[in-house]
């Protein structure tokens, strides 16, 4: 007995996003079909002609391509393969396994209503014998009796009762055919041996198994449905209410490396309790069987540490790069001509150690290309105008030791805290805050002495010149 080579599938529908969810099943396709030396196939169920248009279809190829998701052979188009799917409606029909249907939405609900009973539709038309024609669809012939079920490979056995499913619809009253009809026809003609994707399509697998049945298909694939992604209040992530856009995250600058390590968590961890690893590793390691079923929590902070976690991987020029959407506008703050690529090079493995994500990156370095140190009032009122007396003697003497001293990070520490000193100041975190406040504009930031010694002596005295006069004229104004 030969077993068939391992083959699964991604099929997405084109919405103009991709999301968490939907990234995290093409994720775990991919992840199984290269650990098990198989194949991917990229399909899109683009069957809706009246929302499906090629820059949504283009969304898709963009965002797991930035993820890493290659996939084998050119992605199937579903709205290239429609008479395969209406043929198939034809022989359901033919065989008795399908029938049209006349009956409106109205129709299906008054009678529901009428008989007191669970709603959905009846199989009032079933024996009726009709026809095409405008406005009738086909449904499916749901045997009576019987079970349909399988052996999911995170679940365990499932089944539903026949009983309790309704004739459901495989072709539109438009004429165009379900997405039912449509996976069942493809998933059978791409040889799809394991079908891996998210709970939320549990309910749909009988109609799918009894529609590969009634087409002469009983062999079944391997199914294993994914947990859902829940967010802090353990709620299905939805549009409406969480950031579940794949390409959202990637602008705020969470790195494809760090997205794709952590997607890989959400259901699945390694044997070991290493998850922060890089992506061969994780392929080696990934066991469609170690799967859980318990729900996973989209943790963004959780994110963002794994995001700092591969940021300090990655090498200094290499991290350079990366930020330098962050470094133009509209991102940045600062005017083209300002930016320094130099001094932003010097200053990045300091930056590199600090941020989560590259979007923070402007806000270390801001200071660097702007005329003036950027203006955070809360460090401002804080460390200024709160100790007003004491920074102003701090200032001062700063600047007067800063005139003359040699022009360097080991050097310059110990200049502010010998000059602090003088006046009376010798806590080293009071000594240093006015004049980071003063030169860099905020309370926190890059390593004070080595970005002094990137900015320069005179751009650091003038800074520290305006600081001074501004809570010179402060006092006087409270005076």
């Amino acid at each position: 007995m030969t077993t068939a080579p391992v083959r699964t599938r991604f099929a997405p529908a084109p919405t103009g996003y991709l999301h968490l969810g939907s990234a995290r099943s093409a994720l775990f396709n991919w992840l199984f079909a290269r650990q098990q030396g198989g194949e991917l196939l990229l399909r899109i169920e683009d069957t809706d002609t009246e929302r499906s248009r090629p820059e949504l279809i283009d969304v898709v190829y963009d965002v797991l391509g930035w993820l890493g998701i290659d996939w084998d052979g050119e992605p199937v188009l579903q709205s290239t393969r429609t008479e395969m799917y209406l043929s198939a409606v034809d022989d359901l029909v033919a065989a008795g396994a399908a029938y049209w249907c006349d009956c409106t939405p109205e129709d299906v609900k008054a009678r529901a209503e009428a008989r007191g009973g669970r709603p959905g539709y009846d199989s009032h038309c079933r024996e009726r014998g009709l026809s095409s024609g405008p406005g009738r669809v086909v449904r499916f012939a749901v045997p009576d009796d019987g079970t349909t079920g399988w052996d999911d490979v995170v679940r365990g056995p499932i089944e539903f009762a026949n009983a309790e499913i309704e004739d459901f619809v495989i072709l539109r009253s438009n004429g165009t055919p379900m997405f039912l009809v449509a996976n069942a026809v493809d998933d059978v003609d791409m040889g799809i041996t394991h079908i891996i994707r998210g709970e939320d399509l549990i309910n749909v697998t009988p109609k799918v198994l009894l529609l590969r049945a009634a087409l002469g298909h009983h062999d079944q694939p391997v199914f294993a449905h994914l947990p859902l992604i829940v967010n802090e209040q353990r709620k299905k992530l939805s549009k409406r209410r969480d950031d579940v856009s794949v390409a959202d995250y990637r602008d705020r600058g969470v790195l494809a490396e760090a997205m794709a390590n952590y997607l890989a968590t959400l259901g699945w961890g390694p044997p070991d309790g290493v998850e922060i690893r890089p992506m061969a590793e994780i392929i080696e390691r990934f066991r469609l069987a170690d799967v859980t079923s318990a729900s996973a929590f989209f943790d963004v902070r959780k994110l963002e540490h794994f995001n700092g976690e591969w940021i300090r991987s990655l090498a200094v020029d290499d991290f350079v790069d990366r930020c330098a959407p962050w470094l133009v506008l509209p991102a940045a703050t600062w005017a083209p001509e300002q930016f320094d690529a130099d001094a932003f090079a010097r200053m990045a493995p300091l930056v590199q150690e600090r941020v989560k994500l590259l979007s923070e990156v402007p806000t270390y370095v801001d200071w660097l290309f702007t005329d003036a140190a950027p203006l955070d009032e809360d460090s401002w009122a804080k460390t200024m105008t709160k100790r007003s007396d004491e920074a102003a003697a701090v200032l001062a003497a700063v600047a007067e030791a800063f005139a003359s001293c040699e022009w360097s990070a080991e050097g310059l520490g110990e200049t502010v805290f010998t000059a602090a000193a003088e006046v009376g100041v010798t806590s080293r975190k009071r000594a240093q805050a006015p004049v980071r406040v003063a030169v860099l504009g905020r309370s926190v930031g890059p390593p004070l002495w080595e970005s002094l010694e990137v900015l320069g002596r005179d751009a650091t005295l003038e800074r520290i010149a305006v600081a001074r006069r501004r809570l010179a004229d402060e006092v006087e104004t409270a005076g």
